[in-house]
């Protein structure tokens, strides 16, 4: 029955943690604004793009996985054994499920993104790096939205 009741914490705390780290998660998105952005002056250019390549965007890396993977390693550790071997069990638990909710959390918040090079109008050209929600080719027509905090995206 004890086992029962550890795996149970244990699913509980990995549902819990999924479903905070993709939730707060910060998008990268080009069609998505920041709670700071709405209802801000933000500066636009226009300019055509000259080369779109597919990127990856790195997932985040807080201590959140790293955490929440060591309890549940240490709790599935403390199943196994008993007298001491349950503690070598429970701490060697703890530190794999710490190394595998950091590499869990950065998959998880990993996302496919775009560098899409823009000639400006005035003959600059840039480089802005975004997800790749939005269908954006060589040649397109496009606005480059810049806020106050320097967060730049590419939009049609």
């Amino acid at each position: 029955m004890k086992t029962f009741k550890s795996i149970a914490v244990l699913i509980l705390l990995i549902a819990i943690t999924l479903v905070y780290i993709t939730g707060c998660a910060s998008s990268r998105s080009g069609q998505v604004y920041s709670r700071d952005n709405a209802r801000q002056v933000q500066a636009f250019d226009t300019g055509t793009v000259e080369w779109v390549k597919e990127v990856m965007i790195e997932g985040t890396k807080t201590p959140i996985g790293t955490a929440v993977g060591g309890v549940a390693g240490g709790v599935l550790g403390n199943t196994l054994g008993s007298g001491s071997g349950r503690t070598v069990a429970m701490v060697l638990g703890a530190l794999a499920g710490a190394a595998a909710g950091t590499v869990a959390e950065e998959g998880i918040t990993r996302r496919q993104g775009l560098e899409i090079g823009v000639i400006i109008d005035n003959g600059r050209t840039i480089v802005v790096v975004q997800e790749a929600d939005i269908i954006i080719a060589a040649g397109d027509r496009v606005r480059i939205i810049t806020a106050a905090d320097g967060t730049t995206r590419v939009s049609k």
